[in-house]
C-alpha cells in the first residue's frame, strides 16, 4: 500500500520540481549578468592597478573614484539583468 501512495504522489512532486525550475532563457540572462558584473569587476580592478601606480595624489584619487563608478556601475547593470530574468 506504501507503495502506492508513494507513486500516486510522484507526479505531483514532479510538477513541483518542474515549477520551481528556471527556463533556459532565465539562466541565459542570469550568466550574463554575472558575466557583466564579473567584467566590470575586472575593469576596475585594472584601474586600481593603474591607481597604485600613479604619480600623484589627486591622479590616484581619481582613478580610484573611477574604479568605484565602474565596479558599482556593473553591479547595477548586472542586478538589473537578474531582476528582468526573474520577471520570465
Amino acid at each position: 500500500m506504501k507503495k502506492i501512495a508513494i507513486l500516486a504522489a510522484l507526479p505531483a512532486a514532479v510538477l513541483m520540481l518542474s515549477a520551481c525550475g528556471e527556463s533556459p532563457q532565465e539562466e541565459a540572462m542570469e550568466d550574463q549578468a554575472e558575466a557583466t558584473e564579473e567584467a566590470a569587476d575586472n575593469q576596475a580592478d585594472m584601474i586600481d592597478d593603474m591607481a597604485e601606480q600613479a604619480t600623484d595624489e589627486s591622479t590616484e584619487d581619481a582613478l580610484e573614484n573611477k574604479a568605484d563608478a565602474v565596479e558599482e556601475a556593473g553591479e547595477e547593470k548586472a542586478d538589473a539583468m537578474e531582476d528582468q530574468a526573474d520577471e520570465m
